[in-house]
């Protein structure tokens, strides 16, 4: 089950079900649950920002788990069935991948074929099927 660091909860299950089309199953400050037909990810907060105001790291290290330098650093493959279809969806919605050639989905030497597509915090979405 992906699970994926956002610094707001709230706005990135409003950005998976306005711009992915995910629809949100459970949402509180701290963590959400979102399903897309079999498809299921979870977000989980991750807005410590405390240690932006440490002086010196050395003695100490950073270790809640939920640091904001976190939130965009995840990735995950969500194996779908129609991959051209869900390719001018998300690229009509604007979330594709920044290296996107605008060519559609891409067949893969591993037997996929795939695009990318990033969410609010820049998290990495690939979509993928089987060929």
């Amino acid at each position: 089950m992906p699970a994926l660091p956002v610094q707001d909860i709230s706005a990135g299950a409003t950005f998976y079900r306005d711009r992915l089309g995910f629809t949100i199953a459970y949402a509180d400050d701290g963590f959400a649950k979102l399903r897309r037909d079999d498809a299921e990810l979870h977000l989980w907060v991750a807005n410590d920002a405390s240690w932006k105001h440490r002086p010196d790291f050395a003695g100490e290290p950073i270790c809640s788990g939920a640091e904001s330098f976190i939130a965009g650093t995840a990735s995950c493959r969500i194996e779908v069935d129609q991959i051209d279809d869900l390719y001018a969806e998300m690229k009509e919605s604007s979330v594709l991948h920044p290296s996107d050639a605008g060519c559609g989905a891409q067949d893969t030497e591993w037997a996929t074929r795939e695009f990318a597509a990033l969410d609010l915090e820049g998290n990495l979405l690939t979509f993928f099927r089987r060929v």
